[in-house]
């Protein structure tokens, strides 16, 4: 990874080059780390859940404010905020395609359960904790934090900061079965922060975060296999026909081809201190750094958003420019 002078331009930008192979010969992203355009001293509040892409190019981001969900233009404009019941935990996002309409999924870990929505916030349905598996003493065991969806409807929801379990379930939100469980060995979790589909593999992306990899998975739940990669605190993998892209919580973003070699490396963290840290104010912040990536979603032209873990609330773009 290579840091150069930036292209002057309306938005501060850094551009990060990198040697890929499946994505581009040679291909650079360039850092926009004041997108959205927010008003003048207006935050985006805390942010610790997740961003997702619409394929109109609209992004969708998760904040633990009343503005629970807020929605940009590609060009970084409020379009609009919804969500108020939310607040304060709205943790995962997903945006799948469902009989040729798509939809909001989200995960919330304090009122533990996962809900259907429409672009514009309607909630269509709701799934609360699964009792009837009889893996836990209550709902407050249940802590979702990612749900994954396929296109027929089935969904994944991952029990992150609860008993480390994941649930799948049929397209009418009917329980199924459960697997994995706290454990480092291949097919345990510690800590299963992210859930992913990914059709191409028809498989399941799991970002087992403290046991610092990402493991793969039948839509059944029997474990496929351990991807060969070091990575630092894996938090969410977003999947496109350019490869995965990992937000790991310990100041970095990689991309990554399905069969975990490394294309890119983004933005690394070099200071210790500040990987991770939730407390880091603006001031702290460095162009072409990252602090505690939290979720990242490919854009439809292959940029990346990257929300960031903030008590104040950080959300980057990296644009292609090949």
């Amino acid at each position: 990874m290579s840091f150069r002078i930036p292209v002057v331009s309306s938005l501060c930008a850094f551009v990060i080059g990198c040697t890929l192979s499946s994505i581009a010969q040679e291909s650079t992203w360039e850092w926009q780390s004041n997108w959205p355009m927010v008003v003048e001293g207006k935050k985006l509040g805390p942010t610790h859940g997740c961003v997702a892409v619409d394929s109109e190019g609209r992004v969708y981001l998760s904040t633990d404010t009343e503005a629970a969900v807020r929605v940009f233009s590609a060009d970084g404009l409020e379009l609009r905020t919804f969500g108020a019941e939310w607040k304060s935990g709205l943790h995962g996002l997903e945006i799948a395609e469902h009989q040729g309409e798509e939809f909001l999924y989200v995960a919330h870990t304090a009122r533990h359960e996962v809900a259907k929505m429409t672009l514009d916030g309607e909630v269509l349905w709701t799934v609360g904790w699964p009792q009837q598996s009889g893996l836990y003493g209550g709902p407050n065991e249940y802590k979702p934090t990612a749900i994954a969806v396929a296109e027929d409807g089935r969904f994944w929801v991952a029990d992150g900061y609860g008993r480390g379990y994941l649930h799948a379930y049929g397209p009418h939100g009917n329980w199924i079965r459960a697997f994995g469980g706290l454990g480092t060995e291949p097919g345990k979790f510690r800590t299963p922060h992210g859930v992913t589909w990914d059709a191409q593999l028809d498989a399941l992306v799991v970002a087992d975060r403290e046991n610092g990899r990402l493991q793969l998975f039948t839509p059944e739940g029997e474990f496929i296999r351990v991807v060969p990669t070091e990575l630092s605190r894996p938090c969410h993998v977003d999947v496109s026909k350019e490869g995965w892209v990992v937000a790991e919580l310990n100041g970095r973003v990689s991309v990554l081809e399905r069969d975990g070699s490394v294309l890119a490396r983004l933005g690394e963290q070099a200071d210790p201190s500040m990987r991770a840290n939730y407390s880091a104010a603006p001031s702290t912040w460095k162009e072409g750094e990252f602090i505690a990536p939290h979720c990242a979603a490919w854009s439809p032209n292959g940029g990346i958003y990257v929300a960031g873990w903030n008590a104040t609330g950080r959300l980057t773009r990296l644009v292609r420019v090949d």
